[in-house]
């Protein structure tokens, strides 16, 4: 065997299971062994590279990187880090100061006037918070109130409560992310989706990271959030079904409201479990993991598109940010500075 054959086989050892990403506005965020970056493709048609440097709570305490532990604190750190470089990315790369005044409406002008970027801040931590309120009422609440009423009429029993309540989530889910796929932005943003996705397989198959290596790579993997969140409604099934039995005929079952608090206690649990699954099965190929994957992977067919080259180049460069050390960044770490300095 050659050396470059050697190399090519140890490289997806390398990197398996440790690089992921998100989609953003026009651009590609990635985390990997040399810590987080973010491509952006600018309205000029120039590629940003943004090195960023998240702090993880697990580097201060270990115990929040222990198994089972770590999925749920990973999840809510890496929402919180997302939506930020998703709203950085959107700013960066939408029109230009001079349209953007053009379009505004009287109250968006004088609120930027005002307040400025702070109450732009603001705006979008309450547009995030009413996100989690509508995720709570459509994915918790409203599946339970379907199944009450259905009980109603059919006089089914509790145990049914978890499978039909998982039915339903699903099909709002699904109904949800379809529906949006037809708007033209989110079209692009898939095709990001797509990018990422087939970036990352090119890195963990060993080979060099071109354009003409990613576009012929699979847009569907193992690790992605959509197939994260199949698993945990799939857990959510099977956990709700044990509660089920242990308090059945109790005022649990028979009261929604504490039912779904019972639901909200457990989701922690569910999406720990979730994380490690996720984490096992971008390293391994079974049976198991092929029929718990498979939900995950057919919704890929609707979250990622086919991406252009153009896209595919933003996906090489942000993912090379995080795996070697770039030739230009444009963010330095503060601490950094001061110690060069």
């Amino acid at each position: 065997m050659s050396k470059k054959q050697k190399n090519n086989d140890c490289k997806p050892c390398k990197y398996l299971a440790s690089v992921g990403g998100q989609a953003l506005m026009e651009g590609i965020m990635m985390n990997g062994p040399k810590g987080a970056a973010m491509a952006l493709r600018m309205p000029d048609g120039s590629i940003e590279v943004t090195k960023k440097y998240p702090k993880k709570i697990k580097d201060k305490y270990k115990f929040f990187g222990l198994p089972l532990i770590r999925g749920p604190v990973s999840f809510v750190e890496s929402m919180i880090f997302g939506y930020k470089c998703l709203m950085e990315s959107a700013e960066k790369t939408s029109l230009d100061i001079d349209e953007k005044e053009e379009d505004m409406s009287k109250l968006d002008k004088w609120l930027t006037d005002h307040f400025g970027p702070k109450m732009m801040a603001v705006i979008g931590g309450i547009s995030m918070v009413l996100g989690l309120l509508l995720s709570f009422g459509l994915f918790i609440y409203l599946p339970s109130l379907i199944f009450d009423g259905i009980q109603y009429l059919t006089h089914i029993g509790d145990l049914w409560r978890p499978l039909v309540e998982g039915v339903v989530k699903m099909a709002i889910f699904v109904g949800y992310m379809y529906g949006v796929s037809f708007m033209k932005e989110m079209k692009r943003l898939f095709m990001y989706h797509g990018a990422e996705h087939k970036s990352i397989f090119c890195l963990e198959a060993g080979e060099e990271l071109t354009v003409e290596n990613v576009r012929k790579q699979s847009r569907f993997h193992p690790r992605c959030g959509t197939s994260f969140l199949f698993v945990t409604i799939i857990l959510s099934v099977l956990m709700g079904a044990v509660m089920s039995v242990i308090f059945a005929g109790t005022a649990i079952t028979e009261i929604r409201i504490l039912w779904v608090l019972l639901k909200l206690c457990l989701l922690p649990v569910i999406m720990a479990f979730g994380y490690e699954f996720i984490r096992y099965a971008g390293k391994h190929d079974n049976i198991l993991v092929s029929i718990l994957a498979a939900p995950g992977l057919w919704m890929q067919r609707i979250t990622t598109k086919e991406p252009t080259d153009d896209i595919i180049e933003v996906g090489i460069a942000s993912l090379k940010a995080v795996i070697d050390e770039p030739e230009e960044t444009v963010e330095e770490p503060e601490t950094e500075k001061s110690d060069e300095q």
